[in-house]
């Protein structure tokens, strides 16, 4: 498995945003397979929510942790696999409030 880390600054993050549109890795000619994320950042634990999406199918709703950095102990199982060509995505759905919030995801690359 591979590890992904990101941080995207509150100011960037604003309601809709996708935090993975930067991302390399969000979309393969490959079969993979996502089998943990983690959210923290933010103020406060619960204060920022995302939706993850393959393609256009919503298949987690989450939310921070904590503040902070996250490590795989603060991962949550998806264990989805990502048909080739498809786009996985991180929609905000309630913006952090002032710190930015930092993502790590356990994927196969």
């Amino acid at each position: 498995m591979a590890q992904y880390q990101g941080s995207i600054p509150a100011a960037t993050a604003v309601l809709g945003y996708d935090l993975f549109v930067n991302e390399v890795w969000k979309r393969r000619g490959m079969w993979r397979f996502l089998k943990a994320f983690a959210l923290k950042g933010s103020t406060a634990a619960g204060d920022t929510e995302v939706e993850l999406y393959i393609g256009e199918a919503r298949i987690a709703n989450l939310f921070n942790t904590n503040a902070g950095f996250p490590n795989r102990d603060d991962a949550m199982p998806v264990n989805r696999y990502i048909p080739p060509n498809e786009e996985l995505r991180c929609v905000v759905v309630d913006a952090p409030v002032t710190n930015p919030v930092n993502f790590l995801i356990d994927m196969t690359p």
